[in-house]
């Protein structure tokens, strides 16, 4: 179970969001939409415990977890609005990178098994800097692929994909729920997944003065 009590975090001297209260329960997803500059990506770094609420608490099983907090940490998977890659490696070396940071040891032929799950079997050998914006992105439904971890935190990540990355994506949604993972991720698009699994929390800027 991911919480929020009163949440509430700033840009300056703006709020983008204040007491929120939100809870995520294994088989659910929570989209986040809004404007931009509304703190959806704020609000997704702070669930995966890489950035400081200004207000409020996140807890995670019951428990006040804060950045960085080993016990969040072990159990998030979290892409982010671009791709964390090292140009100079390839797609495998940097799915294989990923796999290690996560403690997850996998022989190279689940990860070549993941690559081509995504469409990538004959980029796996080419540095991550010659490939397509899309091409970089399907890395990183291969690393979903691959995660043991249950809280997933995806920011946009529909971008730059195809028609049938977006239907990986979404299969591997609703896999991912169905096994009693959960999902918060940010989207300005339709997502193709069953909307019984999903909940929606809409931005909008924190109305508040100090």
């Amino acid at each position: 179970m991911l919480e929020t009590h009163r949440l509430a975090a700033r840009r300056g001297y703006a709020w983008l969001f204040a007491d929120l209260d939100l809870c995520v329960a294994p088989g659910e997803v929570l989209v986040v939409t809004g404007p931009n500059g509304s703190g959806k990506t704020t609000l997704l770094r702070i669930l995966a415990g890489l950035a400081l609420p200004t207000e409020g608490e996140v807890r995670w099983q019951g428990e006040r977890v804060g950045p960085f907090d080993a016990r969040l940490r072990e159990c998030v998977a979290f892409n982010g609005h671009l791709p964390a890659l090292k140009d100079e490696l390839t797609a495998e070396e940097n799915l294989r990178a990923w796999t290690t940071l996560e403690a997850n040891l996998l022989t190279p032929h689940a990860l070549v098994d993941a690559l081509d799950a995504v469409g990538l079997s004959a980029q796996r050998a080419l540095p991550a800097r010659i490939l397509s914006q899309g091409q970089r992105r399907r890395i990183g439904l291969a690393r979903l692929r691959l995660s043991r971890r249950v809280l997933w935190i995806l920011d946009e990540p529909l971008t730059a994909l195809d028609h049938a990355a977006i239907d990986s994506l979404g299969a591997l949604l609703d896999a991912h729920a169905e096994g009693g993972g959960l999902c918060v991720l940010a989207s300005h698009q339709s997502l193709p997944i069953a909307a019984s699994r999903t909940r929606s929390l809409a931005l909008a800027g924190a109305a508040r003065a100090d």
